[in-house]
C-alpha cells in the first residue's frame, strides 16, 4: 500500500513537472468550468469571487465566516466581503446560514458578534463600573446582575452601593418636606448637591433615576405622603395640619371660604368639604353651615313682620359676595313661604324688602306722579330726564308769568327775548335809521333786521342746546322718553327724597339699593302710566277733535290772506333787492304767525295724543314763538311730522316766499289739514274785504306817520288790486312805482307826505334823550304840517275809492 502510494505520489509529481504542450488561457478554463456545468458533471453550486479569477463553493464561504468569527469573536460583514474575495450579498446570505446553525452567534446591525465576546466585553465593563461606580451600557441588560454587578436607570448603570448612598440622600430630603412640592424642584436640588460632592469626573444623574427610588422608597412605606401626577407630592404630615385647620376654622366661624382653602393647597373646595361636611351648604365663595341660614332667617322674619327691608350682605361675613347672598336667601325657609304669601320680595341679589314697605313706596311715588301732571309738569319730567326736577319748578314759576311767550320757553331763550327787547329801546335812541325812515312799520321792521345776527345766534344757541341735551340722554333715557317712563335718575332722586332713612341706618352704598328699587318700580310705574294715558287718551279724543277743527278754521283763513298779499310781490320781482325785503318781511309777519299758531296747536295735539293732560291754553293766534321754541317742538313731534317741521323752521330762516309755501303745505298734509288754494272769486272777496278794512283804518286814523303805508296799501289795491304788505324801508319804492298811475297832483301829496314824514321820523331819532327846546320845536312844526296834509292824503284814496273800484 505505502509503495502504490509513493508510486502515485512520484507520478503527480512527474506531471506537474512536465510541460504541456498545450496552454489553456483563462477564458478556456472559464468556459471549461461552465461547459461542465452545464454537463452537470459540476452539480454543485459555485460562487464567483469579486476579481473573477477564481471560484468558491458555498460551504466553503460558510467555513472561512466562521473561521473568522471564532477567531476575532466580532467581524463586520464588510469586512468579511474583503477578506474572502465574495460579494458583499453572498457574505450576507451565508452569514444567516452561520448564525442560525450556532446559537452561540448573532447577527446585529451588520456584525456577526459570539457569545465570547460579549463575556469578554462584561468582564471589562464589570471592572471599570466596580471602579467609576457608573457607566453607559443599555446593550449589556440582560447581562445586568449576571456577570455585571450594576442596575441599569435611564441609560446609566450604577453600582448597588451607589444606588444606597443615593438612596439614602432621596429618603432624607423627603422626610424633610412639610409642605406640598414638586418633585422636580427637589431632583434639581440633589442633582446640583451630586455634581458637588463627585467634582469634574462626576456624571450628570437623571431625574428619572431619582423619582424611581423615590417611588420604590414611597411603595416600601419609608416615605408618608401623596402622590399625584407622578411629580406633586404632598406629605401625610401637611395633610394632617390641613385637615385640623379646616375642622377648626369650620367649626368656630360655621363657614370657610374658598379663598382660604386655595391657600392651605386645596385646588377643589367643594368636593374636599362635602365629604368631611356632609351637612354644609356649598356657595359660589363659601361653604357654609345650615346654623348660618337659621340666623339670617330670624333677622329675615323680623324685618317682613315689621314692613321693613334688610340688606342680607350686612349680616354675612364679609368674604362673602351678592351672589352667596341671593343663594342662601332662596334657601331660608322664612323667604320661601314669605315669597309663596307676596309677603315679601328679593330685590337685586341682596336686598330683601317686605311688600307692604314697597307697596307704600309706590304709593307714595305714584301720588308724586300725579301731582306733577296735574301741575303741568309731567311731560318735562318725563321727556327730559337730566334736569327735570328744576324744570318741574321752572314750568310752576313760568305758569306765573304774564307774558305768554315765557311759558314755554327754555331758559337761553329768555335771556335772547330780554336782550331784544334792550335792543328795541336801544333803537330808539339811536341815529342810524334817518335814512329811509317811512312809519312806525319801518321802526318795526328795522328791529328785527338789525338784530339778526343776534337772532341767528339764538337760533343756533337754542339748537345746539336741544341737541346737546339729546346727545346726554342715555339709551335708556331715550326709550323712557318713547314710552313716558320715569327715568331712572328721576326715580332715584324722588326715592332718596322719599326714603332718607338707609342713609341714616349707616347703609355704605345707599344708591345701589336704590337703584335696585327703582328697577322694580320703573315697570310698575310704566304699567300705571300707560293706564292712566288710555284713560287721558279717551278724555283728550273729543279735546283733539275740537283742537283740529279750529286749527283747520284758523289755516283757512290764514293761509288764503297769505297767498293774497304773495299776489302783490309779483310786482317788485324786477328789483331784486325790493323783493328780497318784501318776501322777508312777508316771512317774518304773516308767515311766521301762521306757523306758530300750526305749531303750537301740533305741539298740544301730539300732548293729547299721548295721554298726557293739557291745560287749556292761551289764544294760539297770539302765540309767538322763538326758532329755538319751534326747533324744539319740531323735534317733539312724531318722526314724520318733526321732518317737514323741521323743514317749515328752515324755510322761514329764508328769503324767498316759495321755499316756505311747500313746506307748509306737506307738514299741514302729513298733520291732516287742508290748506285751500286762492282762486279768483275767493281773492275778489278777500281783497273787497281788505279794501274795506283798510278804507276804515285810514278814514279813522289820527296818527300821520301810521297813515302813510295804510294809504300806499290803499292804493295799490285801488291802482294793481293787489293786497301789499310793505315794511317801512320799502316804502319810498312802492311811492315810485306809482307816479305812472296817478296825476301829478295826487303823486305830488303822496311824495310830499313822504318826505316830510321822513324829516319827523329823523328828527324823533336825533332829538331822543336831547332836552334842547328847539328841536322840540322843530318836531312839533312838522307834526303840525304833517297833520294839515292829512286831509289832502286821505282824499287820494277816499275821495276816489267808488271811482277806482
Amino acid at each position: 500500500m505505502d509503495d502504490e502510494l509513493l508510486e502515485l505520489q512520484r507520478q503527480f509529481e512527474f506531471a506537474q513537472q512536465a510541460k504541456s504542450s498545450i496552454r489553456l488561457s483563462e477564458r478556456n478554463v472559464v468556459e471549461l468550468v461552465q461547459k461542465l456545468h452545464e454537463l452537470r458533471i459540476i452539480d454543485f453550486e459555485l460562487l464567483h469571487t469579486v476579481s473573477g479569477k477564481e471560484y468558491i463553493t458555498p460551504e466553503q464561504l460558510r467555513h472561512e465566516i466562521a473561521g473568522e468569527v471564532k477567531k476575532l469573536g466580532r467581524v463586520s460583514l464588510i469586512d468579511l466581503a474583503d477578506t474572502t474575495g465574495v460579494d458583499l450579498y453572498h457574505v450576507e446570505k451565508q452569514a444567516q446560514h452561520v448564525v442560525s446553525e450556532d446559537p452561540g452567534l448573532m447577527l446585529i446591525q451588520g456584525e456577526i458578534i459570539s457569545q465570547s465576546y460579549w463575556d469578554s466585553v462584561a468582564e471589562e465593563i464589570n471592572e471599570r463600573l466596580q471602579e467609576c461606580s457608573q457607566i453607559a451600557l443599555a446593550e449589556l441588560e440582560p447581562r445586568l446582575g449576571t456577570l455585571v454587578k450594576g442596575r441599569l436607570e435611564g441609560g446609566q448603570l450604577y453600582t448597588p452601593a451607589y444606588i444606597a448612598r443615593v438612596s439614602a440622600m432621596v429618603r432624607g430630603a423627603s422626610r424633610g418636606i412639610t409642605v406640598p412640592t414638586n418633585l422636580s424642584v427637589l431632583w434639581s436640588s440633589l442633582q446640583q448637591l451630586l455634581q458637588e460632592m463627585e467634582g469634574a469626573t462626576g456624571l450628570a444623574v437623571e431625574g428619572s433615576f431619582f423619582q424611581s427610588l423615590f417611588n420604590g422608597l414611597v411603595k416600601e412605606g419609608e416615605v408618608l405622603g401623596t402622590l399625584r401626577a407622578g411629580i406633586h407630592w404632598t406629605p401625610t404630615v401637611f395633610a394632617i395640619a390641613q385637615k385640623e385647620c379646616v375642622d377648626s376654622f369650620f367649626s368656630q366661624n360655621s363657614f370657610i371660604s374658598y379663598d382660604t382653602l386655595h391657600k392651605l393647597g386645596i385646588s377643589q373646595p367643594i368636593q374636599y368639604l362635602q365629604p368631611r361636611f356632609p351637612e354644609g351648604i356649598p356657595l359660589v365663595t363659601a361653604f357654609v353651615h345650615p346654623s348660618m341660614i337659621e340666623m339670617l332667617d330670624a333677622a329675615i322674619e323680623d324685618a317682613i313682620e315689621r314692613g321693613s327691608w334688610l340688606d342680607s350682605l350686612s349680616l354675612l361675613p364679609t368674604s362673602f359676595g351678592a351672589q352667596d347672598a341671593s343663594k342662601i336667601l332662596s334657601l331660608s325657609p322664612s323667604v320661601q313661604s314669605a315669597l309663596k304669601a307676596n309677603k315679601a320680595l328679593i330685590v337685586g341679589d341682596s336686598y330683601l324688602f317686605s311688600s307692604s314697605f314697597v307697596k307704600d313706596v309706590y304709593d307714595r311715588v305714584e301720588k308724586e306722579l300725579e301731582t306733577l301732571s296735574h301741575s303741568g309738569s309731567s311731560t318735562i319730567i318725563l321727556s327730559d330726564d337730566s334736569h327735570m326736577v328744576k324744570e318741574a319748578k321752572a314750568g310752576k314759576d313760568l305758569s306765573k308769568s304774564s307774558e305768554p311767550v315765557e311759558t314755554v320757553t327754555e331758559s337761553g331763550n329768555k335771556k335772547r327775548g330780554t336782550e331784544k327787547g334792550s335792543k328795541k329801546k336801544k333803537g330808539k335812541s339811536s341815529g342810524a335809521r334817518t335814512v329811509s325812515a317811512e312809519g312806525d312799520s319801518e321802526n318795526e321792521d328795522y328791529i328785527p333786521t338789525k338784530s339778526k345776527k343776534n337772532q341767528k345766534k339764538g337760533k343756533d344757541a337754542s339748537s345746539s342746546q336741544v341737541a346737546d341735551s339729546r346727545k346726554v340722554v342715555k339709551k335708556d333715557s331715550i326709550k323712557a322718553q318713547e314710552e313716558n317712563v320715569p327715568s331712572e335718575e328721576w326715580l332715584m332722586q324722588k326715592l332718596e327724597a322719599l326714603l332718607p332713612d338707609f342713609e341714616e341706618q349707616g347703609v355704605d352704598d345707599p344708591q345701589a339699593i336704590l337703584k335696585y328699587l327703582a328697577d322694580y318700580l320703573r315697570p310698575m310705574l310704566a304699567n300705571y302710566l300707560k293706564e292712566r294715558r288710555k284713560a287721558l287718551f279717551t278724555e283728550n279724543v273729543e279735546k283733539m277733535k275740537i283742537l283740529l277743527d279750529n286749527l283747520q278754521r284758523k289755516l283757512d283763513e290764514s293761509f288764503l290772506n297769505m297767498q293774497l298779499y304773495e299776489k302783490a310781490l309779483d310786482l317788485f320781482e324786477d328789483d331784486q333787492s325790493t323783493s328780497v325785503t318784501l318776501h322777508r318781511h312777508l316771512l317774518r309777519t304773516v308767515a311766521t304767525s301762521i306757523a306758530d299758531m300750526l305749531f303750537h296747536n301740533l305741539d298740544l295735539h301730539n300732548k293729547l295724543k299721548n295721554g298726557t293732560q293739557v291745560e287749556d291754553s292761551q289764544n294760539s293766534e297770539s302765540i309767538s314763538l322763538s326758532p329755538g321754541e319751534r326747533t324744539a317742538i319740531a323735534k317733539s313731534l312724531p318722526e314724520s311730522q318733526s321732518k317737514r317741521a323741521l323743514a317749515v323752521v328752515e324755510a322761514l330762516e329764508g328769503k324767498r316766499m316759495e321755499t316756505f309755501m311747500p313746506a307748509l303745505r306737506d307738514l299741514a298734509e302729513e298733520s291732516g289739514l287742508f290748506l285751500k288754494k286762492l282762486d279768483k272769486k275767493l281773492e275778489r272777496t278777500l281783497l273787497h274785504s281788505y279794501r274795506k278794512d283798510l278804507t276804515s283804518q285810514v278814514s279813522a286814523e289820527t296818527d300821520p306817520v301810521s297813515l302813510l303805508p295804510k294809504v300806499v296799501s290803499l292804493l295799490y289795491i285801488q291802482v294793481h288790486s293787489r293786497a301789499l304788505q310793505a315794511p317801512g324801508r320799502a316804502i319810498s319804492v312802492a311811492v315810485t312805482r306809482l307816479k305812472d298811475k296817478l296825476d301829478d297832483s295826487a303823486y305830488k301829496i303822496l311824495t310830499d307826505f313822504q318826505t316830510a314824514t321822513v324829516t319827523l321820523l329823523a328828527l324823533i331819532s336825533a332829538a331822543a334823550g336831547d332836552e334842547a327846546d328847539c328841536s322840540s320845536d322843530r318836531i312839533l312844526s312838522k307834526k303840525e304840517l304833517l297833520e294839515g296834509q292829512m286831509p289832502a292824503l286821505k282824499a287820494l284814496v277816499l275821495g276816489s275809492s267808488g271811482s277806482q273800484a
